[in-house]
């Protein structure tokens, strides 16, 4: 079965006619150029380019990261693949190779191997969110070797990408933003990063297609490369032949574990806009419409009498969201956000997301065969999953350490759950209790405590807190995720 790997990933472009290795270019102590300020490409024996000026220029600013994680080794191995194909890509962020697994004081510590690069001289850092996800402690090492502490500037699991900062008592080489919207079939990219921590790596290609969509989420519009693809690359930069950034390198397709030639890199012009709002705030509060859409065909437009296939269709109004509120419809064509044409579904998605909890923005529709606008109030984005807050649904007495949230309509369409499942939805989990280390996950649904079926999140709170006052020494859940029913035995922590 095909496979796709989403952790540690890294596009690199390995052209037919020449690839370039590892270089170990010793760092400048004075101020660095930019590949920008480079001389272009230069011309190689053979005639063709070389790509010699562009990583002299952009290698000292390519980092590896190393991001420390509370967790067990076991579990966290046997997620390294994903089951099926395309399947929830982004889902569990920052796993390890086997190899990078360590035990520390008696437990097992995971270790993340990533890449990322230098925007700012400063110390400030691009990477992906899964390089970085849970990490207990984030190590950048410079091109030169030099070791410093990061601190997590923000983070946005939905574009995966992360923004890091170092302390340095110099200057830090920088690379520059990159336009790629420019980037056409067949151009030259080089790829920069550390592959299995062997060392700062070079690898070059073409860009074999744009505009993919891997259903990972609404910003899903990657660059495709004809990568050899590896851990430990991902968050590197894919720059061009001036050397600028015109892509993060994030994933790899692969059937057999390895690289089969098929990466995936986020655009720059996406990734700079979300990194400057990270800079800025932390964090990005992505906006929420509620409603299932899908592609408006020619067969549909010609039905409902529309010029041209475009929009997006609604299949679904979610009960109780800003787009039930404003009087959405199923059946209705959303044609504009606003100024914003939209074309395909993909448009409404990202376009919603760009904007913030409680704009106001108007939708342009075609309804029953007319144009018409509606006003909507664009609510928070929480994923469907509205996490419980504390001394409401966090369990309380004898901790197991989990946070608990009811089934809402959002939640069962994003888990994927039937009209008939009935339960609470696991909505946080401490690293450091008892709920982890037995293998709970956000997004598990708790069906039944000591046996004992719960119907919503303050049964499940009151039948753990039961069953610790008992005494007994666990509490054993009754759990689904992902289709599969099974029991998990959470020892209580005092």
């Amino acid at each position: 079965m095909s496979k796709i790997f989403d952790k540690h990933k890294a596009a690199a472009l390995a052209g037919a006619s020449f690839a370039l290795g590892t270089f170990m270019l010793p760092v400048a102590s004075a101020t660095y150029a930019s590949a920008a300020d480079a001389a272009h490409v230069t011309t190689a024996a053979s005639g063709g380019p070389s790509v010699a000026a562009v990583v002299e220029a952009d290698k000292p600013a390519v980092v590896t990261i190393t991001s420390t994680m509370k967790g067990s080794a076991d579990d966290n191995a046997g997620n390294n693949e994903m089951d099926e194909q395309f399947r929830q890509f982004f889902e569990h962020q920052g796993i390890p190779l086997p190899q990078q697994q360590q035990k520390q004081k008696g437990r097992q510590n995971a270790v993340a191997l990533g890449s990322g690069f230098i925007i700012a001289s400063d110390g400030v850092i691009v990477t992906n969110n899964h390089v970085i996800d849970k990490a207990t402690s984030i190590k950048v090492t410079l091109d030169d070797g030099t070791e410093l502490p990061a601190k997590l500037v923000g983070a946005d699991p939905k574009s995966d990408l992360a923004v890091l900062k170092v302390e340095s008592d110099r200057k830090l080489p920088v690379i520059e933003w990159g336009d790629s919207d420019k980037l056409k079939l067949g151009e030259q990219i080089v790829a920069i990063g550390n592959p299995f921590g062997i060392g700062t790596t070079v690898t070059a290609g073409i860009v074999s297609a744009r505009g993919r969509d891997l259903h990972s989420g609404p910003y899903d519009d990657f660059i495709q490369i004809d990568a050899p693809i590896n851990h430990g690359n991902s968050g590197g930069p894919l720059v061009d032949l001036e050397g600028k950034v015109v892509g993060i390198n994030t994933a790899i397709y692969s059937p057999n574990g390895g690289s089969v030639g098929v990466g995936f890199a986020i655009p720059s012009d996406q990734a700079k806009v979300i990194v400057a709002k990270l800079q800025k705030n932390g964090s990005i509060d992505h906006g929420f419409l509620g409603v299932n859409i899908q592609p408006v065909t020619k067969d549909v437009a010609e039905a409902i009498g529309l010029s041209k296939p475009e929009g997006a269709l609604v299949s679904n109004v979610n009960d109780d969201t800003p787009a039930a509120k404003a009087g959405l419809k199923s059946g209705d064509i959303v044609t504009a956000v606003g100024d914003n044409v939209i074309r395909t579904p993909k448009d409404l998605s990202r376009f919603v997301a760009d904007l913030s909890p409680g704009d106001k923005e108007t939708l342009s529709v075609w309804r029953n065969g007319k144009a018409k606008n509606i006003e909507v109030t664009i609510g928070a984005n929480d994923d469907g999953i509205q996490k419980a807050s504390v001394g409401d649904n966090e369990v309380q007495g004898p901790s197991i350490g989990i946070g608990l949230a009811n089934l809402t309509p959002a939640a069962r369409e994003q888990l994927k759950l039937g009209k008939d499942v009935v339960g609470a939805v696991v909505a946080s989990v401490n690293p450091d209790k008892p709920a982890a280390e037995a293998g709970i996950r956000e997004g598990d649904v708790i069906l039944s405590v000591n046996n004992k079926s719960v119907a919503n999140a303050a049964e499940a709170k009151n039948a753990v807190a039961e069953a610790g006052k008992t005494g007994r020494k666990s509490v054993l859940l009754q759990i689904e995720r992902e289709g599969t029913v099974s029991f998990i035995a959470v020892p209580f922590s005092a």
